[in-house]
């Protein structure tokens, strides 16, 4: 399915039915990596996943992916699916989006889900990190997302999970060099959200992995003094793919906490 949005569209898949989740995937992603959640979720909710534009099967828009127009664009496809509220799944740079789309449209949002995600803006040495990247990918792209994919896992999860290792970098390997450039600005330049998650009236819930590479777990605890209604998963073993280090507990718990907020309706 596609939604029309600034002259251009963005895919999405729609699976099942009741209430709603929408799945928002990280950098390099695609709808595909929540291909499993989808099966088991859409037993009790309706699951949206989305293709952010410039992956999976979305286009790039334009050559500046900011998290408002990302998040403007998850806008449109929910709109064109007909739904007014929903619980918001955002897997790392999905998490920035979903924090974002919360900061723009706070009546649609009934919970969120930062999965692997942080509601703080980069470091100044993060951006410089980033804008190396960015040079990098202008001059190799292909070999950069080869080596980035393989990171993202836990060391010890690497021998363990070679398909779905080979399945992140099937997938990124789709993505433009345009694409990853237009991101990567994006996510440098954005705001932090953390007065997103003090004055948000919704429920959210962390799913955290201790050996995540790319979020310091760490930092997680001073962001979730600030919710009024904070859950969270401490996942011992996992790094920054926790849907694939840790799938049978990540699913259960985004199922609980879905059942939990809808039931309670904050």
């Amino acid at each position: 399915m596609f939604a029309e949005f600034k002259k251009s569209k963005i895919h999405y898949t729609d699976t099942g039915k009741g209430r709603v989740l929408v799945l928002l995937h990280g950098f390099l992603g695609s709808h595909e990596v929540w291909s499993e959640f989808v099966k088991k979720l859409s037993k009790k909710f309706r699951v949206i996943a989305i293709d952010l534009p410039g992956h999976g099967e979305s286009p790039s828009i334009g050559y500046y992916h900011s998290m408002e127009l990302l998040a403007q664009g998850v806008k449109a496809v929910l709109d064109k699916a007909g739904v007014r509220r929903y619980i918001i799944t955002g897997h790392s740079m999905g998490g920035y989006v979903a924090l974002t789309f919360a900061e723009l449209f706070p009546e649609n949002v009934s919970g969120l889900c930062l999965f692997n995600s942080t509601s703080y803006a980069d470091s100044e040495e993060k951006k410089k990190e980033r804008g190396k990247v960015i040079r990098l990918v202008k001059k190799e792209h292909r070999h950069y997302v080869a080596e980035v994919v393989t990171s993202l896992f836990a060391p010890e999860n690497v021998a363990k999970l070679p398909k779905e290792i080979e399945k992140v970098k099937n997938i990124a390997t789709k993505i433009s060099q345009q694409a990853i450039i237009n991101t990567l600005e994006g996510m440098k330049e954005r705001k932090s959200r953390d007065l997103i998650l003090k004055f948000g009236e919704f429920p959210v819930l962390f799913i955290i992995g201790k050996k995540d590479g790319v979020i310091d777990f760490e930092t997680m605890y001073s962001q979730m003094a600030l919710c009024k209604y904070p859950s969270v998963l401490m996942l011992e073993n996992s790094g920054h793919m926790s849907f694939y280090e840790a799938p049978k507990e990540t699913v259960k718990e985004l199922e609980l906490f879905a059942t939990r907020t809808y039931r309670n309706q904050y």
